[in-house]
């Protein structure tokens, strides 16, 4: 089996193999296939903008003339060094092609193909894990910790430092595909250029998607402990077309205004005055139920609960068919813990 492990894919992908001059990248995360498959380019040919040492094959290329490949394989270039085949089957089934080449492998070109989503089934999938010249390489949704990584990466090559509870409320916005992800940060990152510090405030400004003010209901219901109304406002939610990520998003950007506006009166501040002070401040007719929220919810119970819509915001995504399980779930335990705190 030549199909790499997680742990070693980035490895692989910054120093390829020689002896597997033959690599498929696919997965459901088409951010990240993307990116490792220019990882693999830049490793793999001297110049890209070299026809002869460079060349994009699409599926189509491949079905109408099933010997093209293995003849791109051995060609020659024209001018001597490395040499890359990029691949993109598409919707046409390559694997004839591809065992051509697999038969007879050029240790002067890396053929890179890359794939979508592929079933442990699929021919291309299967005749690749088996091949001893040949890698495969998955790009699954990022994790948790991947995106943790991805954060701290980004924020170090900024030279920017990042809050706790801004970092915490980051990884709940942030998954599903790696080059969104990434370009969010980046664009945090640019709008924080001249301080050495990303604060909550930063991460809500930017990245927060604004949509999330019509799901103040089901919201208030939960960090006010409500948990008769939980269910009935998070159906209206749905009804009303938010999704499951875009419910806990709003969640996340909710509790992360409260710890701010929380912050302010540990500080001496009064609820009134903190929550003009919100970011957004808060609308008058909120006013009652997020003072309740404020009065039952202390700081360190506030970053908890971030931590907690970001775990379901990740699982949510890792099991679509569940998330509208997962995001109910994650505002009734909210909603739980407020009751408690208030009783």
């Amino acid at each position: 089996m030549t199909a790499i492990k997680a742990a070693d894919i980035d490895r692989f992908v910054a120093k390829p193999d020689p002896r597997m001059p033959v690599v498929l990248v696919y997965g459901p995360d088409a951010g990240l296939v993307r990116e490792r498959v220019d990882a693999l380019v830049k490793a793999s040919v001297d110049d890209v903008g070299d026809p002869f040492s460079f060349v994009r094959l699409e599926g189509e290329d491949i079905s109408a003339n099933p010997s093209r490949l293995v003849e791109e394989a051995h060609t020659v270039p024209l001018f001597g060094g490395r040499r890359a085949v990029l691949v993109r089957p598409g919707s046409r089934n390559i694997a004839g092609a591809v065992e051509q080449v697999i038969a007879a492998p050029s240790n002067e070109c890396r053929i890179i193909i890359e794939a979508g989503d592929l079933k442990k089934s699929s021919p291309l999938r299967a005749l690749i894990e088996k091949a001893k010249v040949a890698a495969a390489l998955p790009c699954y949704v990022d994790n948790a910790a991947a995106i943790g990584r991805l954060i701290d990466d980004e924020m170090t090559e900024a030279g920017l430092a990042i809050g706790l509870d801004a970092r915490t409320a980051l990884l709940g916005l942030l998954g599903g595909d790696r080059a969104a992800s990434r370009n969010e940060i980046r664009k945090l990152a640019l709008y924080a250029r001249g301080k050495e510090r990303v604060e909550i405030d930063d991460v809500m400004a930017v990245v927060a998607d604004a949509s999330a003010l019509a799901l103040d209901g089901v919201i208030d219901a939960a960090f006010a402990g409500k948990t008769g109304e939980v269910e009935t406002e998070f159906g209206k939610a749905r009804a009303g077309g938010s999704s499951p990520a875009a419910i806990i998003s709003a969640a996340i950007r909710h509790v992360a205004n409260l710890h701010k506006m929380r912050l302010a009166i540990d500080d001496g501040d009064s609820a009134e005055f903190a929550m003009k002070r919100g970011a957004p401040p808060v609308h008058f007719s909120r006013e009652r139920k997020v003072s309740d929220a404020l009065r039952v919810w202390s700081a360190p119970g506030l970053v908890r609960a971030m931590g907690q819509l970001a775990e379901a915001s990740l699982e949510a995504r890792r099991n679509a068919a569940l998330a509208d399980a997962i995001a109910q779930r994650a505002l009734l335990s909210l909603a739980v813990n407020a009751r408690r705190r208030d009783g």
